[in-house]
């Protein structure tokens, strides 16, 4: 056995290719994509290294083409989740008594693959089943998820250095034990990075994991696990499995060995699985860990000295990119009225210049919302507003989906600052514009924290720094991620780790060591290596007779 104090390779940003016309990964991606296109994938559940097949499959139909079929995926039961677990207790025992530099080596080489020859694939899969142009699945499919690989093993290297002092004759250590138990991770459909990691970080520090990736991003989730298969993830560590959400969490969450849970999702579906864990709370073996990142109400207030045009770009991009379906993106904004008239004029010259369609046209800013459900609740909210005196639409409002869930970016002004499209998550391309009197700046800053709920992230835009103090001071609370003269979306792992509290989450900061201490339960050791013959403590003597 070796004995080495391993270094592992210093973590770095993967870079981010820009798709260009002329450029070698723009030729390789658009044939990958063609090729996938014309492929009908059938998609097994993987269960303890096994390819599980149920006969039962469901169509995998692009977003922005719904009438066309890429694959279908099996569709499992509960019987499927109890196996998963029953793989994931046998496989316990050998994962988490490995070597931590062998857990480390199966997601370097993990992130090398995706990185190299299977990027246009990861890419390709993630724009043909979550609708994203070829720049938001590279930021994402890639980029991101080989971040999360490279800085979670440094991270679990840096929490396994920390060791407690130890005095004379004695020696102190720290061990972080895997939790006692399988970790369940629940993860969404917008970002194939947080599929990815969801699992793979209990993973990584010894856990073994039951997977239920959302119904919509299956396509890109089969990917991943190939990935982990050919990296050599033993059979086991990690169980991908297709069933309906009450299913699956019928059997988890009444599991007398489930010990924790990592979650991307809506703030609903969280608070019901909080309920549930109590109520269940005599089952388990051990207290779970609830590590959640839920919805968001996402703001960016200007001040009167922020530059207009600079504003209309943070909402350009930080409302609309993949159409607004991240946890991140601005869909609530406050403009002071002497910059409205500009940022109006620049935000409606902007999304006119929007190309929305199909994803193989990489001249397409916007693509396809995720399926009917969301294009119905998101043209909903359009339509009302439509219909209502205190909203205006200053641009968009129209949807169409006869071929594709085809949303078009829409951004509404309202005079009322907390009307439903300022309080309530859209989770679509919808931004609401609240102007306000340039004098009322603080007062302003108290709506924009008490509006919503939420407190995931936020942004303030100014050039005066006394602004910037008073917003940084006043929203301490309203976001997780707070960004000053940016959008509030595109955190990056080892930069900005990502997490809200409030009904945002547990604020639990992927990408970062916080996270990872989560899925860990340290055990303090101490060894005396001269130990007392004699209870007797000094102070027991008997003083000195004078």
């Amino acid at each position: 056995m070796s004995n080495a104090f391993y270094k592992v390779p210093p973590a770095k940003n993967e870079p981010v290719k820009s798709y260009a016309p002329g450029t070698p990964e723009r030729a390789e991606l658009q044939e990958t994509l063609r090729r996938f296109m014309k492929e009908h994938k059938d998609i097994p559940m993987h269960i303890g290294g096994k390819e599980i097949r149920t006969g039962k499959t469901v169509d995998i139909r692009p977003p922005h083409n719904h009438r066309h079929v890429v694959g279908q995926y099996h569709k499992g039961n509960a019987t499927h989740v109890k196996k998963a677990i029953e793989a994931a207790n046998k496989a316990k025992e050998e994962w988490s008594h490995m070597p931590w530099e062998q857990r480390a080596a199966i997601f370097l080489r993990a992130a090398d693959l995706m990185a190299g020859p299977y990027r246009a694939a990861m890419n390709a899969a993630t724009m043909i089943g979550q609708s994203k142009n070829a720049f938001q699945a590279e930021i994402d499919a890639v980029c991101e998820l080989v971040d999360f690989f490279r800085f979670n093993v440094q991270f679990m290297t840096e929490i396994y250095h920390q060791q407690p002092e130890s005095p004379a004759m004695t020696w102190n250590r720290t061990e972080h034990r895997p939790l006692e138990g399988f970790v369940f991770a629940l993860t969404p459909f917008n970002f194939t990075s947080i599929a990815g990691n969801l699992p793979s970080a209990p993973a990584l520090m010894g856990n073994t994991v039951v997977w239920k990736p959302s119904n919509t991003q299956i396509y890109g989730a089969n990917m991943i696990m190939e990935i982990f298969e050919k990296a050599g993830l033993p059979p086991g560590v990690i169980n991908l499995v297709y069933a309906s959400g009450p299913e699956v969490g019928d059997v988890v969450f009444s599991h007398r060995d489930f010990a924790g849970i990592h979650f991307t999702g809506s703030t609903e579906v969280f608070n019901g699985i909080w309920k549930t864990v109590a109520n269940n709370i005599d089952v388990y073996k051990t207290y779970p860990r609830l590590v959640g990142e839920t919805g968001g109400k996402d703001f960016l207030i200007a001040h009167s000295s922020a530059d207009p045009k600079a504003v209309a770009v943070a909402l350009s991009r930080g409302a609309f990119e993949y159409q607004g379906q991240k946890c991140s993106a601005a869909s609530r904004a406050y403009i002071p009225a002497s910059m409205w008239k500009e940022v109006k004029q620049y935000l409606q010259e902007d999304l006119a210049s929007f190309k929305m369609g199909d994803v193989e046209d990489f001249g397409n800013f916007i693509n396809a919302v995720i399926d009917e459900k969301s294009f119905d609740k998101i043209s909903g909210y359009i339509s009302a507003a439509k219909k209502d005196k205190k909203a205006t639409i200053v641009a968009g409002g129209k949807s169409d989906k006869s071929t594709g869930y085809f949303v078009q970016p829409t951004v509404i002004q309202t005079v009322d600052p907390y009307y439903t499209t300022m309080c309530e998550e859209i989770f679509g391309p919808v931004l609401t514009i609240y102007v306000y009197d340039d004098r009322r700046f603080s007062q302003t800053l108290d709506i924009v924290d008490k509006t919503s709920g939420y407190a995931l992230t936020g942004a303030v835009m100014a050039n005066d720094r006394n602004a910037v103090l008073l917003a940084t001071r006043k929203l301490t609370h309203a976001a997780g991620n707070f960004y000053i003269n940016d959008k509030p979306t595109g955190a990056v792992v080892g930069q900005q780790p990502f997490g809200g509290a409030r009904k945002s989450g547990t604020n639990d900061k992927a990408g970062s060591m916080i996270n990872l201490l989560r899925w860990v339960s340290p055990r303090s050791i101490k060894e005396n290596f001269v130990p007392p013959t004699d209870y007797r403590y000094p102070f027991l003597q008997a003083d000195k007779k004078k």
